[in-house]
């Protein structure tokens, strides 16, 4: 057992999108700096990012209804929507870049053009579906998004869902044409083929075991390199732990007060695939409804179109579950040992808040495949089982802590950015829209981290994310620029060449 000691400027902990996208920024800005990265798995995105466990929506509020709440006056809060569609507007602008300057190729393996739909049915979802087509439609930002309420045009949109449904109460869908389909873990490891051409040294089957502060201000990781069976010691001036579900111990390891009263509720979720080329073929769109009552917002049940493997599939859910693991390959451990003395009032409190949550995710734990088939019968009326396999996703995190608004353990749905006060070491905590937002997620920890190189960096930067610093929303010219510019690099202006199942 050697005790390898190597010093760095910059270590990225997780392979995953966010760490890519961050090294990618950095590399851009700062290209003689040294990065080194740890991965526990053997590849890039293979956690949280990887296909299978990412909706891969391309969150940008076209579709999901979650990003919009009605007043108690009756009107539409639409400032979610429109603050994630920007995010989501940023890291386009920074993936074109990047094809523009042939530092990742291909872009149509990573994302395809791909109408998003919200479906509704009840008086009461329709007239709110209804309210916030009105609220978004006259936004630039959701140009081009059509309703309606007419059986026949459903049918003409979502054959699949449509055919064969006995429409007994009202039904609505919303349809914008310029959604996307997003496979994270693809660009993920596009993202780091680039780094490691670029000398950046990534680690694999490397796992981080702890985190300390030295007196000389380093920071210093203590890392397990399975390949070799030996402890490494490793320092650097900035540490950002980006390991997905995993982040939260490794916060904890560090000991900055910011992560203190800091806690994390895992959510495991399943997915329907579709084994059946015929039904495959006749879906095109990611169609997402309503959460039902007590459910967590990534629960929100979806049929979607994804394109895995240059291949069109199928996907129906989430149906959500538990499972004490932070991670799908973590430890049943996981949540038992990261409650610590200085959050375990904030996880009690949260565990009372919660009941109608954990009696939903026990409800779905002990649900039978035909219970499951159920519910995707409400998508799609005559769904036969035979045609349907269950595929287990990926795990996510929901960041608990002691808010303002919400007191004492209030549950967090978002992605979550901590950092020391100095700046010099950065978590991500969190879920849904995390990847979608990662190139803004990751300017907010360069900003927030490197305070005094940012106004240097300004330029650059603007040169990567032309609407950096800037709301879209308020610049419908540059908005204009931006989407045609997004959309001729990423190929999205073509309609998708025919993909077979």
């Amino acid at each position: 057992m050697s005790n390898k000691v190597t010093e760095t400027e910059v270590i990225l902990i997780g392979a995953g999108i966010m760490s890519a996208t961050l090294g990618t920024l950095l590399k851009e800005l700062v290209p003689e700096w040294d990065i080194t990265v740890f991965e526990k798995l053997d590849k890039a995105g293979e956690e949280s990012s990887n296909v299978w466990n990412n909706a891969g929506t391309g969150h940008s509020a076209l579709c999901e209804l979650n990003y919009t709440t009605e007043k108690p006056d009756g009107t539409m809060d639409i400032s979610k929507a429109i603050k994630v569609n920007e995010q989501f507007q940023v890291s386009k602008q920074f993936w074109s870049y990047l094809v523009k300057k042939g530092l990742i190729k291909n872009p149509e393996e990573f994302i395809r053009p791909l109408p998003h739909m919200s479906l509704v049915h009840g008086e009461d979802n329709v007239d709110f579906l209804k309210k916030r087509f009105e609220a978004l439609s006259n936004n630039p930002l959701f140009q081009g998004m059509e309703f309606s309420e007419d059986p026949e045009k459903l049918l003409e949109w979502i054959p699949v869902i449509m055919e064969n449904r006995e429409v007994t109460e009202p039904i609505a869908a919303t349809k914008i044409d310029s959604g996307t389909d997003v496979n994270f873990g693809a660009l993920t490891q596009m993202l780091f083929k680039h780094l490691e051409d670029e000398d950046v040294e990534v680690n694999y089957n490397h796992s981080v075991e702890d985190i300390k502060r030295n007196e000389d201000g380093l920071w210093e990781v203590e890392v397990h390199n399975h390949k070799e069976g030996r402890i490494e010691h490793h320092t650097a001036k900035f540490v950002f732990i980006g390991g997905g579900g995993g982040s939260l111990h490794l916060l904890q390891k560090s000991s900055i007060p910011e992560s203190k009263h800091v806690g994390g509720f895992p959510v495991s979720g399943l997915f329907m695939v579709c084994n059946n080329p015929d039904i495959i073929d006749q879906h095109h769109a990611k169609v997402y409804g309503k959460a039902k009552v007590g459910a967590p917002p990534m629960s929100v049940p979806h049929l979607d179109t994804r394109y895995i493997d240059n291949k069109k599939s199928l996907l129906f859910g989430p149906y959500a579950g538990f499972s004490p693991k932070f991670l799908k390959t973590g430890s049943m451990m996981d949540l038992m040992t990261s409650v610590k003395p200085n959050n375990v009032f904030t996880m009690l409190a949260a565990g009372a808040k919660q009941m109608p949550l954990t009696k939903y995710l026990v409800q779905q734990v002990i649900s039978t495949k035909e219970q499951r088939m159920n519910d995707l019968r409400e998508f799609i009326p005559d769904a036969k089982a035979e045609d349907w396999d269950l595929v287990v996703a990926g795990q996510r995190v929901q960041v608990i802590k002691d808010t303002d608004e919400g007191g004492k353990g209030t549950l967090q749905f978002g992605t979550e950015v901590i950092t020391a006060d100095d700046g010099s070491i950065a978590a991500l905590l969190g879920a849904s829209p995390g990847a979608s937002t990662a190139v803004h997620v990751m300017l907010d920890v360069i900003e927030r981290c490197f305070p005094e190189q940012v106004n240097e960096w300004e330029a650059k930067i603007k040169e990567m994310v032309p609407s950096y610093g800037k709301h879209l929303m308020e610049n419908p010219e540059l908005l204009e620029e931006v989407k045609a510019s997004s959309s001729e690099a990423l190929g999205l202006d073509e309609k998708p060449a025919a993909v077979h199942s």
